[in-house]
């Protein structure tokens, strides 16, 4: 059984809570309070570059304290993260999962802030909620985090029209809302190309894709002095060497292409 979490930004702490069930659906309810802090942190619609950034950061803290996380998938202010198939931590407790995700990432998210919004002070303390979910095969996780994929397309691309027909052309967000109510994909893609001269396949890949979390080895160039029996002085030289990091990709993970690609992460091993 896999052990997989989905956690969303909210305006305050609150208690969440765990359903485990034969196979269990993985999400977390989003309040009406996280709109509240975007807007009042001035974040850019319909992307803000720098929040995506910072939810990443801090989920790569999350991996790198809990190794046994194979993968997180992230879109706008939430991600998920699963543990490996045969984990142990914390003798399988979803709360224990539950809590040690959701604490860590809420002290890197305060921890990072400064980082990404240097001129934008931290009003008040985020806080985060999640759900734990057990997944019965390889299968159903795949259709889970596929599922999570698709919803990050079909938001953005609604946003995207959205905020361009508000910015751009000077609707009310309810004339917006009311010139997209019944539109097809295609007739989202149209209004962009048409009326903004905006190709949707041209956005980045992190707005349309959101973005995957996995362990890669990466090779580091780092400058070591070394020092000759015969030399006084020692030189300077560079070394290579490979570490395995928590690396983002901003690529599709709907098909087999990805999972063939990466065949360590669904080992049955691991």
């Amino acid at each position: 059984m896999w052990v997989a979490g989905t956690f969303k930004v909210r305006d305050c702490l609150a208690a969440t809570s765990v359903t485990l069930r034969r196979c269990l659906k993985l999400g977390a309810t989003m309040a009406k309070s996280k709109f509240e802090f975007a807007e009042k942190h001035s974040f850019i619609k319909p992307n803000d570059s720098r929040a995506l950034h910072l939810m990443t950061k801090c989920a790569q803290t999350v991996m790198n304290e809990l190794e046994d996380i194979v993968i997180a998938y992230g879109q706008s202010d939430e991600y998920s993260f699963v543990f490996k198939r045969k984990s142990n931590w914390f003798k399988r407790r979803a709360s224990k999962f539950m809590t040690h995700v959701v604490s860590q990432f809420a002290s890197s998210y305060v921890f990072y802030w400064r980082d990404y919004f240097e001129d934008q002070p931290l009003l008040y303390p985020p806080g985060f909620d999640g759900r734990v979910v057990v997944y019965p095969s390889n299968q159903t996780l795949k259709d889970y985090l596929s599922w999570r994929q698709a919803d990050c397309h079909i938001n953005n691309l609604y946003n995207t029209v959205f905020w361009a027909l508000v910015q751009q052309s000077g609707l009310t967000p309810l004339q917006a809302q009311e010139r997209l109510q019944g539109t097809l994909a295609a007739d989202k893609n149209e209004i962009l190309f048409s009326e903004f001269n905006i190709n949707y396949n041209n956005e980045p890949l992190m707005y349309r894709k959101g973005t995957v979390l996995i362990w890669q080895k990466v090779e580091e160039i780092t400058t070591k002095e070394v020092k000759l029996p015969a030399e006084m002085e020692g030189k300077k030289m560079a070394v290579t060497r490979t570490r395995t990091m928590v690396v983002p990709l901003h690529c599709n993970i709907i098909g087999d292409a990805f999972w063939k690609e990466h065949p360590e992460i669904l080992d049955e091993d691991s």
